[in-house]
């Protein structure tokens, strides 16, 4: 009883520790998002970002977590073809609608300019 008692502790303890260094990545990345939003240039949805993706415009695409597997797997095998960073977005994009400071949810947003923001350079490449 003890034995399972403690190792329940233990994965308390441990997924404490992952949350707390996500919440902070995410909080960095907001804030970046943000300096997008004011001083770069980007376009909000599905079909703008890949329009943008096929005209060679993009730089990053981030793509909300709760998004369609369909949708989300064309949009990255778009990346691959053109070479752009995709970035999985840890919320929902509710979240990520707000983020960008908007009143809507944004599934999917490609930032075209990044502006005065260290987004691109701080965001691994995933293609």
């Amino acid at each position: 009883i003890n034995a399972e008692y403690g190792e329940a502790v233990v994965s308390t303890q441990s997924t404490g520790v992952a949350s707390k260094k996500t919440k902070k990545a995410m909080e960095s990345i907001n804030s970046r998002l943000a300096l997008v939003m004011k001083s770069g240039k980007f376009t909000i949805g599905y079909r703008s970002t890949l329009k943008s993706i096929r005209q060679g415009k993009s730089k990053l695409i981030i793509i909300a977590n709760n998004t369609p597997a369909l949708r989300k797997s064309e949009i990255e095998y778009y990346c691959m073809l053109a070479k752009v960073g995709v970035h999985h977005y840890s919320g929902n994009n509710i979240d990520l609608g707000t983020a960008c400071g908007k009143y809507f949810r944004v599934g999917c947003l490609c930032i075209t300019d990044p502006g005065d923001s260290d987004i691109i350079r701080s965001m691994p490449s995933e293609s």
